[in-house]
């Protein structure tokens, strides 16, 4: 009994091991001495209107450093594959407000409940620069995207939420970063 006990607890043992060495090799996506095309990055996020309109502080909110990494990870994504070769792109966030808010005066298990409705629209302020492998400056600047009717589009994850914020990024590459055959310089 104890033999077949010991045995099973290898077998967990091993693979949580494997499970582990997955996990570690899929958080570095750059292979190593190569640099990332797109380095996202943001301002103080104690000063974004999500965390300063939020209700007080609450142990069930998520914090801003963990949807700001979500939201950074899904922008090097995307537009990693927009860019052409030697280009680079450095973003930061500035501002940030998620869809929806917190409605504390529903009662007091409601400080921790994002409402999203349409009053609720997501925000995101960032500044932009976009250089060639020179080096040279291709393009830059200040952009304020909003969705004011973010309901009213669909969306690929009712799961995810930061969805909203998300697609009003992709949004933004597809129309500042157009595929280089339908550019007009």
């Amino acid at each position: 009994m104890s033999r077949s006990k010991n045995r099973i607890g290898s077998v967990w043992l091993a693979g949580a091991m494997l499970a582990l060495a997955a996990v570690s090799a899929s958080a570095t996506p750059e292979p190593a001495g190569q640099a990332s095309r797109v380095e996202v990055n943001w301002t103080n996020p104690d000063n974004f209107a999500d965390v300063r309109e939020a209700p007080g502080p609450s142990i069930g909110r998520t914090p801003p450093q963990e949807w700001l990494g979500d939201l950074s990870k899904h922008l090097k994504r995307r537009a990693d594959r927009l860019l052409a070769p030697g280009q680079h792109l450095d973003v930061t966030f500035t501002d940030v407000r998620r869809a929806g808010s917190y409605e504390p005066w529903r009662g007091p298990q409601w400080d921790d409940i994002r409402v999203v409705t349409d009053i609720y629209p997501p925000m995101i302020d960032l500044q932009f620069k976009l250089t060639d492998a020179n080096g040279t400056t291709l393009r830059e600047g200040d952009r304020k995207l909003r969705d004011l009717s973010f309901l009213n589009r669909g969306t690929l994850s009712q799961q995810d939420p930061l969805r909203f914020e998300k697609r009003m990024l992709d949004d933004w590459l597809r129309r500042e970063f157009p595929p280089a055959q339908t550019r007009r310089d």
